[in-house]
């Protein structure tokens, strides 16, 4: 179930990119989330069970999280892109048998049992 991200890159302040994660096998929920430099890693967004989804204060309005039909890959939509969303995304799995709160999962409270290696985002001003 190793998650396998891609499609980071650099980019201007304003511009778009569309991350990418690759799962064997269906999961429950999945979620992205970043290691901005000098901070800890904090959630991005996450998607439950039910196609449900939440998002941190700063990727709402200007990220979208969703997965294919198969829910075996998961997408991050990043549009209005800023210096201050420069960082590694990381993609996160979990079969979520629990039911986790999705708020649970975006604090770090809950811990994920899969996760990738990270793909760099870099915005320039």
């Amino acid at each position: 179930v190793q998650p396998v991200e891609s499609g980071g890159g650099s980019v201007q302040s304003g511009g778009s990119l569309r991350l990418s994660c690759e799962v064997s096998y269906w999961n429950h929920c999945m979620g992205w989330f970043r290691q901005v430099e000098g901070k800890g890693r904090e959630g991005v967004a996450v998607i439950g069970v039910d196609g449900k989804t939440t998002y941190a204060p700063s990727a709402r309005g200007r990220f979208t999280i969703s997965q294919n039909g198969a829910k075996t890959t998961l997408y991050l939509q990043m549009s209005d892109l800023k210096p201050e969303d420069t960082g590694m995304y990381f993609c996160a799995a979990d079969y979520c048998l629990s039911r986790p709160p999705l708020e649970r999962m975006l604090r770090g409270d809950y811990a994920m049992d899969y996760w990738g290696k990270g793909t760099r985002v870099t915005v320039s001003s």
